[in-house]
């Protein structure tokens, strides 16, 4: 019997939503909340008589502690899966901390007013969650999330120490549009235009934005170009993962995406900076959100796969030794299962598993941790099991 309060109602949400209903003998009850009701009702209509699991629904803006407050008072979830907007992600840690519910979420926190990514505001709950007895697992999505299971495992199993780590993550994916973005435009613009940096000898290199390109032939994808960008999972890895000497993270991008992001830039479409327009505010960006195709209606046109993994090199009994584990994802498959493409269906499924963890008992410490400091086994049997299993490679080509 364990209650889970979904916060968010879009892409992912959606996704954490039909394996959370899935998995009904863990997930009993849920609640999905968001700002706009008719998005949850429409989840709740679409699964009731199809799941053992029963289903509410509530208004919350994600934004408001104490409406957050009232809503966990009332509900009283076990666990707190927050698919919110990153912005809200502190917000919601201190209505789990007066609450005393388990938190979980996908990204970390970011403000809204910068570009910048760290674990630094969500670590400084530490001590508080301790304090109240509760669990917070941050970045339990794919990258972060997986990646840092998959680092995890290979640390437990294969390797004394891992000195290198490459993040590749590959949308071989095609949804027909000339520009679209496959998660949220306003996170995936502003992770994309930010300087990239990777981390060399415990410290931060930083790079300009799609400065450093690589090539790699991608498992049932084919040949990608892929570019160095800066992710957060670097940085909580750097401090859990033995031996690291370089951990870098490589996306891949086609050249129409690229051309079109640069010539929005250009034009300043992709600034977070306010500007007058007719008399009133507007955020560029935001505004470029508006227009642009949701991504949540992308799932039904995209075509191809996904595939996401880490390569690492390192040593086992004094010896060098290689491993690559990645996972594939087909769009069209994702869509059939849980009416969404890979993109959200690789985050949401973590963040149905991490959940798991916790309420099951398997991951559950006071405290605020980052998925790599748990038990990797149980996560990783999982994903097989959930949809998203994974392949090892023991001579893979590495990234040079």
């Amino acid at each position: 019997m364990s209650r889970a309060l979904i916060i968010g109602a879009g892409g992912v949400a959606g996704v954490v939503i039909h394996k959370c209903c899935q998995n009904s003998e863990v997930f009993t009850d849920i609640c999905i909340a968001s700002r706009t009701k008719s998005k949850c009702d429409k989840f709740k209509d679409e699964l009731q008589g199809k799941t053992k699991t029963n289903i509410t629904t509530a208004q919350v803006n994600a934004d408001n502690v104490p409406e957050l407050v009232a809503l966990m008072k009332e509900y009283k979830p076990d666990i707190c899966i927050n698919v919110a907007l990153p912005y809200q992600d502190l917000h919601i840690m201190d209505a789990c901390l007066e609450c005393k519910v388990d938190y979980l979420d996908t990204a970390n926190y970011e403000p809204e007013d910068t570009a910048k990514f760290e674990y630094s505001w969500q670590w400084a709950y530490r001590e508080r969650f301790e304090k109240a007895g509760i669990t917070a697992v941050l970045g339990s999505g794919f990258d972060p999330g997986v990646t840092g299971v998959f680092c995890a495992y290979a640390q437990k199993h294969y390797f004394d120490e891992i000195n290198y780590i490459d993040i590749l993550d590959c949308n071989g994916g095609d949804h027909g549009y000339p520009f679209a973005t496959n998660f949220n435009p306003e996170i995936n613009i502003r992770e994309v235009s930010a300087k990239g940096s990777y981390i060399q000898d415990g410290k931060w290199v930083e790079t300009e934005p799609m400065e450093i390109k690589r090539v790699y032939n991608f498992d049932q994808v084919g040949e990608k170009d892929m570019y160095l960008l800066h992710h957060e999972e670097l940085e909580s890895l750097a401090l859990n993962i033995r031996g690291i000497k370089r951990i870098r993270f490589f996306m891949t991008f086609g050249q129409s995406y690229l051309t079109h992001l640069k010539c929005l830039e250009n034009v300043g479409m992709t600034s977070i900076e306010p500007i007058m327009y007719e008399g009133r505010e507007i955020v560029p960006l935001q505004f470029l959100k508006a227009v642009l195709p949701d991504p949540a209606s992308l799932g039904p046109r995209t075509k191809g796969k996904t595939n996401i993994g880490c390569i690492f090199q390192g040593k086992k009994d004094g010896k060098d030794k290689t491993y690559y584990v990645y996972n594939v994802c087909d769009h069209q498959e994702c869509y059939k299962e849980v009416g969404s493409q890979a993109i959200s269906y690789t985050t949401g499924v973590p963040a149905m598993i991490g959940a798991m963890m916790v309420l099951t008992g398997k991951w559950k410490k006071p405290g605020v941790y980052n998925v790599e400091e748990f038990d990797p086994d149980p996560f990783m049997e999982a994903l097989n099991k959930w949809g998203l299993p994974w392949t090892e490679n023991f001579s893979p080509v590495l990234v040079d």
